[in-house]
């Protein structure tokens, strides 16, 4: 048995070379995708250098950056995280990072080595501004982790024209489970823009929020498949997080992350048409959490940088300094030092279970 820890960094970076690979079949079709890859997989190796040139100097910089660039959604789905811990909301938003300010994230980021920026919201989507300033970073790689109801014929465009917006749709399997979390008629919408990527010869991914009611649909290689058909080439699975007590019987139990776990195993042997990522799964196979800038960190939609967006504690803005410092703020450096990110817990989101900790720790920092 391979008792070797799964490493992340290094599974994303071959995931690159194999969509690079798929890509360079279809060069007749759609010669843009295969070149923007081959640039973006020289790029990545630069940003790596960069990071190891980083550490040598006793300063560690993670790959990947999370950015809320919004808390507004136009959806209100069955449990939403977000709209449990309120940053998410149906009122106007106020003080939001504008896209200048976004763009300067974006600069900074590309100057620190960081590689890949998710962009999440909210509904990403609907900040058009900030979505043209992430094109302007092609050294950068920008999953867009979005409805799909906001995909429209100027954002096909813009996703054809600049290769390194990947959107990547959230689904909760057939469409039945989809349409009763996200509302009567989004699958059928999802499929429609799914297939629209397909004609077009656009890469997209699927995320997916894992609950006890769906864990099994969403890893069979059935549902795959028609993902797979459909030319989705990235999977990220999220284990549901429950914000209400009414809400917890959604969060998978043990026996249900080990079955998901060992069907990811399955998958990335069997059917390598798609990258698989598992969030907390792919940590915990990693030795810990790798939030508070072991592996990423989170900006909100106000400039607060954050752990990740589980954990939502803030005390430094990008407004007020920089992102490099941002990443050296004390609940980070207290976070990474200290035990709370070691991976001794029951399997789930660590520093969601161990919130109480957390809060105390900023209460302590005061």
């Amino acid at each position: 048995m391979n008792n070797k820890p799964f490493d992340i960094q290094a599974y994303m970076t071959k995931g690159v070379e194999r969509v690079i690979s798929d890509s360079l079949k279809a060069t007749a079709k759609n010669p843009r995708e295969t070149a923007y890859l081959l640039k973006f997989a020289a790029a990545s190796r630069k940003a790596s250098l960069v990071r190891k040139e980083a550490e040598k100097a006793g300063e560690h910089i993670p790959p990947l950056l999370i950015a809320s660039i919004t808390s507004s959604c136009n959806l209100h789905c069955a449990g939403c995280y977000a709209r449990g811990i309120h940053s998410t909301s149906d009122e106007t938003p106020v003080a939001q990072l504008t896209a200048g300010e976004w763009d300067s994230i974006f600069r900074e980021a590309e100057e620190l080595g960081i590689s890949f920026i998710m962009l999440v919201g909210g509904e990403p989507l609907l900040r058009r501004d900030i979505i043209r300033a992430a094109s302007e970073h092609p050294d950068i790689l920008f999953p867009i982790f979005t409805n799909g109801t906001y995909i429209d014929e100027e954002y096909f465009s813009m996703f054809d024209r600049c290769r390194n917006l990947v959107p990547v749709i959230s689904i909760e399997g057939g469409r039945e489970i989809t349409d009763a979390r996200r509302g009567e008629g989004i699958y059928d919408l999802l499929l429609g823009n799914m297939r629209s990527f397909r004609e077009k010869n656009m890469i997209f991914g699927a995320s997916i929020t894992v609950t006890t009611e769906n864990v099994r649909e969403v890893s069979s290689d059935a549902f795959l498949g028609e993902l797979a058909e459909l030319g989705c080439k990235l999977v990220v699975y999220i284990e549901y997080v429950p914000t209400a007590e009414e809400d917890a019987h959604l969060a998978p139990t043990d026996q249900e992350r080990s079955y998901l776990d060992s069907e990811i195993i399955r998958l990335r042997q069997e059917l390598q048409d798609m990258v698989y990522v598992s969030f907390p799964g792919d940590e915990k196979a990693s030795g810990g959490c790798i939030a508070a800038g072991r592996g990423l960190f989170h900006i909100n939609s106000h400039g607060g940088a954050e752990p990740c967006p589980f954990s939502p504690y803030s005390d430094i803005n990008v407004r007020d300094t920089s992102l490099k410092e941002a990443m050296q703020s004390r609940l980070f450096h207290e976070l990474r030092e200290g035990s709370l990110l070691e991976d001794d817990h029951t399997g789930g989101c660590v520093l969601y279970e161990k919130r109480a900790q957390v809060e105390e720790l900023m209460r302590f920092m005061k």
